[in-house]
């Protein structure tokens, strides 16, 4: 197995050890059945995490203080619902059944969601914004080891819906209209980046075909994505999540 410290960028700016699949479109990386059973197991996790987004911010619109606070959250629950639309439509035009795909992956994002659930407005925004980014920031790692169909499909849906500036201002004028709540938001934000990144981890180590392609795969897959590797991904994580912390005026 190659490593990343002897990989050497390829002409297009992708790594020497993801030209594999990565420099292949889904017609060709198909051929591999572990390689598909690898993105229907992906796409599956993608589907229901739009779809549970979608019903965790239409529920959160709920805590808005303001009617114009609730329409903006509810613009935001629309764009996760038409992402949820585009991976499921993908998945039954590669042969896959949506609900099959997803149903693995249920209970895991469901219990993530219960036991983050936010207790008010302020929670809800911050969950909003580090939850959901630390498991976009996950989904891109993922993305660049693809082939270039299910790639552009990926970062597609992973397009931000408005997360961020809209709660990065919405926190940091409660923080300074309110100082003491800035401890009580630190900490639930690092219970989040825990919950998150465990919940990312339980993904990949409870399906067979995502988890070979991210630690060196066969039939070409992520050559050289050893798990030294995997743990820089985690790092790398981790590193955007305090800078996150920080967009909000947090202590990480």
């Amino acid at each position: 197995m190659s490593t990343v410290e002897n990989a050497t960028p390829a002409d297009d700016g992708t790594p020497a050890e993801a030209v594999g699949i990565a420099a292949q479109d889904w017609a060709a990386a198909s051929a591999s059945p572990q390689y598909r059973a690898a993105v229907v197991d992906l796409l599956g996790a993608l589907a229901y995490g739009e779809l549970a987004a979608f019903e965790r911010l239409a529920e959160d619109a709920k805590l808005a203080p303001t009617l114009d606070d609730k329409a903006e959250l509810a613009a935001m629950a629309s764009a996760e619902f038409h992402h949820f639309e585009r991976l499921r439509d993908r998945l039954a035009a590669i042969d896959a059944e949506p609900t099959a795909a997803m149903e693995p992956f249920a209970k895991g994002v469901d219990d993530f969601h219960r036991q983050t659930a936010p207790s008010d407005w302020l929670e809800g925004l911050v969950k909003a914004y580090v939850g959901d980014s630390i498991a976009s920031d996950f989904y891109r790692e993922v993305a660049t080891h693809l082939d270039s169909d299910t790639r552009a499909l990926v970062l597609g849906v992973l397009d931000d819906t408005g997360h961020g500036n809209f709660a990065v201002e919405k926190v940091r004028a409660a923080i300074e209209a309110d100082p003491r709540c800035g401890g009580r938001l630190a900490l639930w934000a690092r219970r989040l980046m825990g919950e998150a990144l465990s919940q990312a981890q339980r993904v990949v180590a409870e399906r067979d075909a995502l988890s070979t392609m991210l630690v060196g795969g066969v039939d070409g897959m992520a050559a050289g994505f050893d798990l030294a590797a995997v743990g820089e991904m985690f790092t790398r994580i981790t590193k955007a999540h305090t800078k996150r912390m920080a967009a909000l005026g947090l202590a990480a």
